[in-house]
Parts: structure tokens; sequence; C-alpha cells
């Protein structure tokens, strides 16, 4: 999960969902916890996130939250990421976090099925929440594995295109590309060849070219990445085999892979004001919604647009779709103050104030439902955009594993050596990739 810029947002006022949220239940629930969470308490929360806005942010947050509940202290340690977290839940005991987040959640699946995370649903029975009148099914699904609920949604992010308005009109081209096809034949346009390499290219294809993964491009074909049994499906569903193909394609049409990669290579940071979208050294750029305050800080010289991913041509009736993921918070098992930190967790997640200010601090879209009708958020015609991605009901994330992200690596590394020209029989590759992601999730269970 990439690290996005935030800001600071006003103090939350005293509403009746704030009060609904506040109260407190003490006693256990179903065992996990006994604290009182009225006592004066300490909790330690865990975080990804680390440039100064973003940690500025984050503590505003948390600053509104122990306003509305002055028992409960909050530690907040940043700048952590899944592998520091994965080892102090496993390590367990007083050094690691009571309420920690990740940005990957590709990594839920490992965190329920192996009791990284504490199970929440004792605290949503006891609190009555209505999960389907909270959030939307895609963020219920990536916060859960096989059942078991042991993470939140804690804003969440969408994908689609950005695009230099200003090359589109002088390239005289009148609107975004809506189908793969239509896309080849504008990122073609849009590139201007300079020697072995280029002074503007019109995308960059590769794998590794920021935020285009297998992952986020297949969320434009309909796929399913596992069978009704559990086992890969990459090999028997054709959508994989159509976007290898099709990714390859515009890898070959733009120049190849090795010209594209030496370019690749001169690019700046992702999270910095040279990322190559911002200089202009490419016209397009797959990405998410907080690249617009990346966009803003940077003061980007020409003006920019944004527009859903293009989808495979036979399925042009569900344009308007696109990958969707975010950040997803929960308790540590170990915690001994497990009643306090699902104050924490329920009001960071749940509070319509709360999860709205956030948003706008951040410049993510909002994970609950009410937030995201709020008439407090702040949404231009470009960020509507994302918010509308959210709400296809195309729109899909990567399923869950027992063994997190592992499947998509496998699958990430095969993509690959395919762009690079290194697998001379697709369908055979990815059979052999299938029966890899299988034997690595069996030997998880």
């Amino acid at each position: 999960m990439p690290v996005r810029t935030r800001g600071a947002a006003a103090a939350l006022a005293a509403t009746a969902s704030l009060a609904l949220f506040a109260t407190a239940c003490t006693g256990s629930a179903g065992d996990a916890a006994a604290d009182d969470p009225n006592a004066v308490t300490t909790l330690t929360f865990w975080h990804g996130w680390s440039a100064p806005s973003e940690v500025k942010a984050i503590q505003d947050n948390i600053d509104r939250f122990t306003k509305t509940h002055p028992n409960i202290k909050v530690k907040v340690v940043g700048n952590i990421n899944d592998d520091k977290l994965n080892q102090a839940l496993r390590a367990g005991g007083s050094n690691g976090p009571d309420v920690a987040a990740s940005f990957t959640t590709a990594n839920v699946g490992k965190f329920c099925h192996s009791g990284a995370f504490a199970d929440l649903k004792p605290f949503l029975e006891r609190d009555r929440v209505d999960l389907d009148k909270t959030f939307s099914k895609v963020l219920q699904d990536y916060t859960q594995f096989e059942g078991k609920r042991c993470t939140l949604p804690l804003l969440s992010d969408a994908y689609g295109l950005y695009y230099d308005k200003d090359a589109f009109e002088a390239a005289g081209i009148k609107e975004p590309p809506k189908t793969w096809s239509e896309f080849t034949q504008v990122a073609k346009k849009l590139t201007k060849h300079k020697g072995n390499g280029y002074e503007r290219l019109g995308f960059m294809p590769n794998y590794l070219g920021y935020e285009t993964v297998p992952s986020h491009y297949m969320s434009q074909w309909d796929h399913r990445y596992f069978d009704a049994d559990g086992k890969s499906n990459i090999a028997k569903d054709p959508a994989f085999a159509e976007m290898l193909t099709y990714q390859k394609s515009l890898v070959d049409a733009l120049g190849g892979f090795e010209k594209l990669d030496r370019y690749r290579a001169t690019f700046g940071d992702e999270w910095g004001a040279k990322h190559p979208f911002h200089t202009g050294q490419v016209a397009m750029q797959l990405d998410g919604e907080w690249r617009l305050n990346f966009l803003k800080e940077a003061k980007v010289g020409f003006e920019v647009g944004v527009a859903p991913l293009p989808v495979a041509d036979d399925e042009v009736d569900e344009y308007g779709k696109g990958y969707l993921s975010g950040t997803i918070i929960g308790i540590a098992p170990q915690s001994r103050k497990q009643n306090a930190a699902w104050e924490l967790v329920k009001y960071m997640t749940m509070d319509t104030g709360a999860v709205v200010n956030f948003a706008n601090a951040i410049g993510n879209v909002p994970s609950t439902l009410d937030a995201l009708k709020s008439p407090d958020l702040r949404t231009d015609e470009r960020f509507k955009v994302f918010l509308d991605i959210a709400r296809h009901p195309e729109s899909t994330t990567s399923d869950g594993a027992v063994n997190g992200s592992t499947y998509q690596d496998t699958f990430q590394d095969f993509a690959e050596k395919y762009e690079k020209g290194q697998v001379p029989d697709l369908r055979k590759g990815l059979a052999e990739t299938a029966a890899q992601i299988d034997r690595d999730i069996a030997q998880a269970k």
C-alpha cells in the first residue's frame, strides 16, 4: 500500500454519532479482553505513515480521539512496515502495539489465519455494528478472511488514470481511452522518441513502472484468482493470459522492454516532486487518488485530467471500474487493553466525522458509506472520479490467501519474465506458476 500525503483537519463537533461511538462497553468481548475502557490507560498505536504531513494528520486524528476519550492516552509510532509489524505481533510481549495499521490489504489473509490480529467479531456483535450499513462489500471482503474478521477499513484507495490534458490537446486526442486497444493507440500517439530513448513516453507499461503491477491491470478484466476449491485459477481463467498478452503487446508497441526499462531508470522517486508524471516524462499514469495531493504540492506546469482505467475490449459496458484497496487496522491479540483498543479502532473506522476529517486531510477515499455521502467531504471533479470508481459495482481488489501476498508476488515474478520475452510458452508458464501458488498455500496451512 502506498504512502500518501496528509494534512491537518478541524476539530470534531460533539455530534450524536460521536456520542454513540464514544460509549464504552466494559467487560470481556468473548474473553478477548477484561480491561475497563473507562479506566485511565495508555495505548500504543503503530502505523506506516512517515512524511511530516502524514505524521501530523494521523496525530491530529488521535488528538480528536483523546478529546472524546480523556481517560485514554495514545503513544503513536510511525513508519512501521509489515515486516516489523509481523515480527512484533508474532513475538507478543509488552514491546509491541495494542493497535496497528497496515497499508497491505493483501496480507489480511495471513493476519487473520495466523491470529496475528485479534478477532473483532465479539466487539462488533457486542456493539451491534451492522457492517452492511457501514462499509461496502469490497471493503468488507478485504478486511476478513474465510469468515474471520481481524481488521477493519481505515479509509480506502481507488486507482485510475491520470493524463496530461495539454499533451492530449496537442496530439489531437479528444478524450481518455475507454478500452485497452484504444489505449495503445493513444499511448503511441503521445510518445516522442529521442535517439535511443524518449523525449516523452505516452505511458510506462512495465511492471516496475510505479503502480503498473499485475493486480492493478487485472482489475480491468473480469477474473478470479482462485476457483471454488481454493486452487489457483490463473492458468484456467483466460483473463490472465489475455492481460499478460495485452501488456506485452503494449511494451513492444512503445519500444520494447529494454528501451523502456532504461528510460524508467531515469525516473525520480515515486513519492517526490520528480515523479515522471510531474516532470512530463510520461503523459499518462496509473495511480491512486492520493496523487492529486502530490500534484498540487509539486505545482506541475500542465493541466491534469483524471479518468477510470480502460477495460478489456469486450467489457466496455463495465467502463468506470477499477482496483480498490486501502489501509487496514486491527488489535494485537497480546494486548491486555483490548476494550480500550477497540474504542480507538471503532472511532477511527466508523465515526463519520472522524472518517471525513481524516479523508479530507490525507486526500483518500472515505471508507464508510455515511462518510461517502457526507456534505463535509471536500471534493472536486477529479476526486469525484475516484469516488465513482470506489462505488462502481464491478470494482475489485485482490483475493485473500493464508500466506498473504505471496501468490501475488509469484504471479508478478512470472509476469516480469513474460514481458521480458523469457517465457516461450505462456500457457505452460501459467500452469507451472499456478502449481507453485498451490504448493505455497498448502505449505502455509
